[in-house]
């Protein structure tokens, strides 16, 4: 039990917002290892990977106004034409959706988010996360450890579901502690700008 306790806190969490998606499955799975799919628009509309870009690409506007305006105009030109190309083509079902992002709190041995109906402890979840550092969508295996009522902090969410992974592979492992540096590397210099 002290190793688990001490394996968890040699990862960094960070608060983030992602696209997840999560369903119960039978417990005949837990075999089954998490994978990295590249092929985001297989795993979600081309509007919601947009979204994500867009949200990423919000927060770095400040800094690149300052530094440099008149570039700053020119790519909201050259975002405004792909958000209308995008707007074109997008006659696909979504199944990432702005419904599915979530606040959540994310390191490389579990997750924490809010949900709608609570999830039983020991329950077997198959989530699927958008990350947006590296543009994938990681599926991964979890066993939800803790289900409380947070309905004062949260009335349209009232329920925080916390989960550890289950056979995360190791590169799968590598790309959320990349993301998840990469994210408080990001908090601090956005912290510090202000």
């Amino acid at each position: 039990m002290a190793d688990e306790i001490e394996e968890k806190r040699r990862y960094f969490r960070v608060n983030d917002t992602i696209n997840l998606l999560h369903k119960v499955i039978d417990k005949k799975n837990v075999d089954a290892l998490s994978h990295v799919s590249n092929d985001v628009l297989g795993n979600c509309s081309l509007t919601s990977a947009l979204d994500v870009l867009a949200q990423e690409a919000r927060m770095l506007s400040p800094r690149l106004e300052r530094r440099d305006p008149e570039m700053f105009e020119y790519l909201k030109i050259i975002d405004t034409k792909i958000n209308l190309i995008a707007q074109a083509i997008s006659a696909q079902s979504e199944e990432f959706s702005e419904h599915d992002t979530r606040d959540v709190s994310l390191s490389a041995t579990g997750l924490a988010f809010s949900n709608e109906t609570p999830i039983a402890v020991g329950e077997l979840l198959e989530l699927r996360m958008l990350l947006t550092s590296c543009m994938a969508v990681i599926v991964a295996y979890a066993n939800v450890v803790q289900c409380k009522d947070i309905s004062a902090e949260s009335p349209e969410r009232p329920f925080s579901i916390c989960v550890e992974y289950v056979n995360l592979t190791e590169d799968d492992r590598e790309l959320l502690i990349k993301h998840v540096v990469k994210k408080q590397l990001q908090q601090l210099r956005d912290k510090n700008e202000f």
